[in-house]
């Protein structure tokens, strides 16, 4: 599952024009003496090109702003009522936790480890029978989601109720997935606090009744979260775009019967 989710138009400015010289035209002419019957003269004006107007200027960054926030004023909006703390989340048999990258050593980033603590501790608390990892396994020797596996297994959550998505290319990619290939109809869906309205609306429009539960990362990973939520403005777009047209995932294939079997399993 992939954020790392896995990726506006600027309005055109006028020239400015600022290579006008000094004198706006020429002029030049001649006289005639004894003898000529008349003079003649020319004179020339070169246009000055029209300096873009201070106030036009204002009201198309105003618009150019607006334009580029509305997407992500209706991701907020739109899934309000759907992002709840840890405490307060409703129960949801599958809690559906997104890629974040790996590190070198073959560890979870931090951000993906919190998202995986979140998880753990949503399975604990009787909120999610059953964890599907989703991410990136594109390349030889970057595996996002035995990772994912690893570490909750590392962390007491039974291997057997644990499902790996290796297709998970990005967000969307996650979500069509989650519902298509393992037949999940409800999912808790875990990550950060910047990508959580986002990630629960594409899997909302994929068909799944999907809640999140968001990690703040500020404290710890500052720069990058403030990275994310601005980020998260042109991604917006790109959600609008990808909610109106659904396009298909990187990668569909056959039915997965995972998640299923681990719902079937009786709590100890």
């Amino acid at each position: 599952m992939t954020t790392s989710d896995s990726d506006g138009p600027r309005p055109s400015v006028p020239d400015d024009g600022s290579s006008d010289p000094d004198d706006p035209g020429g002029s030049g002419g001649s006289s005639g003496s004894s003898g000529s019957s008349g003079s003649s003269g020319s004179s020339g004006s070169g246009k000055r090109r029209r300096r873009p107007r201070p106030r036009r200027l204002a009201l198309l960054a105003v618009f150019a702003m607006v334009a580029g926030c509305a997407p992500f004023l209706w991701v907020l909006s739109s899934t309000s009522d759907h992002r709840h703390t840890a405490e307060s989340v409703p129960e949801r048999p599958v809690a559906l936790v997104l890629g974040a990258g790996v590190r070198p050593d073959g560890q979870p980033s931090l951000l993906l480890a919190r998202r995986l603590d979140t998880a753990a501790g949503l399975y604990f608390a009787g909120k999610a029978d059953a964890v599907l990892v989703t991410g990136d396994n594109s390349v030889e020797h970057y595996n996002e989601t035995d990772t994912m596996s690893a570490y909750l297994v590392a962390a007491g959550v039974p291997r057997e109720r644990i499902v790996g998505d290796y297709a998970g290319f990005s967000t969307w990619d996650s979500c069509v997935r989650a519902h298509e290939v393992f037949g999940v109809e409800e999912a808790t869906v875990v990550t950060q606090d910047f990508h959580l309205p986002r990630a629960v609306r594409l899997c909302r429009a994929a068909g799944i009744d999907a809640v999140g539960v968001a990690d703040s990362s500020l404290r710890e990973r500052t720069f990058a979260t403030v990275y994310g939520w601005f980020r998260e403005v042109p991604a917006a777009v790109a959600a609008l775009g990808t909610v109106v047209l659904r396009p298909d995932p990187t990668f569909l294939g056959d039915y997965e019967t995972g998640v299923d079997d681990a719902l079937a399993l009786e709590r100890e």
